[in-house]
C-alpha cells in the first residue's frame, strides 16, 4: 500500500471519530443489538458514495487548475488546523462523555429512516467528504488520489462496523471523560500533522521558514 492510502485513512478517522449524533446513534443501536448491520452498512455506504463524489468530481475539477489546487490545499489545511484545535480544547473540557439515547426505535424501517436522516441531513458530512476529502485528494495524482479515497472509505467501514458490533465493550469506556480526552488528543495530532503537510505542499511552510528562520 502507498502513503496516500494511509493518509486517507488517518484523515477519514479524524473526521469520522468524533462525538456526534451519528456515532451516538450507531453506538446506542449496537448496545441494544437492534439492526446493527443495517445501521453500519447505511453509514458506510453513504460515506463511500460522498467520498467517491468528492474524489471523482471535486478532485478532478481542482486538479485541472494549479490555482484551485493551491486554494483547496490551503483551505483544507485551515479547516484541519481549526478542527484539530477544537479537538484539543475538547480534550481539556470537563464532563465530556457519551449519553445513551432513551428513544426506543425498534422497527427496521424506523432505524433505516433515522440513520439516513442523521447521516444525510447533517451539513458537515458534505463539507467533510465531498469538499474537504475531495479537495485533499486532488493533491495526489492518478492512482494516488484513488488510494487516498480508498483509505478514507476503508476507515469509514472499519469504524462504523467496529462501533456497531464492539459497542458492548466500547460503551463503558466512552462513558468516561478520560477516554474522550485521549481520543480528542489523538485527533488533534493527526489533524495538525496533515495540515502541516498540506501547507508544505502549497509552499506556505517554506515562505514562513524564509521569513522567520
Amino acid at each position: 500500500m502507498e502513503l496516500p492510502f494511509f493518509t486517507g485513512m488517518a484523515t477519514g478517522a479524524g473526521l469520522i471519530i468524533a462525538i456526534g449524533a451519528q456515532n451516538a446513534f450507531v453506538l446506542t443501536q449496537g448496545i441494544r443489538k437492534q439492526h446493527r448491520f443495517v445501521v453500519a452498512l447505511i453509514c458506510t455506504f453513504c460515506d463511500a458514495l460522498l467520498i467517491s463524489a468528492g474524489v471523482a468530481g471535486m478532485g478532478s475539477l481542482i486538479e485541472q487548475s494549479p490555482k484551485l489546487l493551491g486554494i483547496a490545499a490551503g483551505m483544507g489545511a485551515l479547516f484541519l488546523f481549526f478542527y484539530g484545535l477544537k479537538s484539543l480544547f475538547s480534550a481539556f473540557q470537563a464532563g465530556q462523555r457519551l449519553h445513551e439515547s432513551e428513544v426506543g426505535i425498534v422497527s427496521r424501517k424506523q432505524v433505516i429512516l433515522t440513520t439516513l436522516a442523521i447521516t444525510l441531513l447533517n451539513p458537515h458530512v458534505y463539507l467533510d467528504t465531498v469538499v474537504l476529502l475531495g479537495g485533499i485528494s486532488a493533491t495526489y495524482e492518478g492512482a494516488g488520489r484513488l488510494l487516498f479515497g480508498g483509505g478514507a472509505m476503508t476507515m469509514s467501514c472499519i469504524w462504523f462496523f467496529t462501533l456497531a458490533y464492539g459497542s458492548t465493550l466500547l460503551a463503558p469506556l466512552f462513558k468516561k471523560t478520560i477516554t474522550w480526552r485521549i481520543l480528542n488528543g489523538a485527533i488533534f495530532l493527526v489533524m495538525w500533522s496533515i495540515a502541516y503537510k498540506l501547507l508544505a505542499y502549497t509552499g506556505i511552510v517554506q515562505v514562513l521558514q524564509q521569513q522567520f528562520l
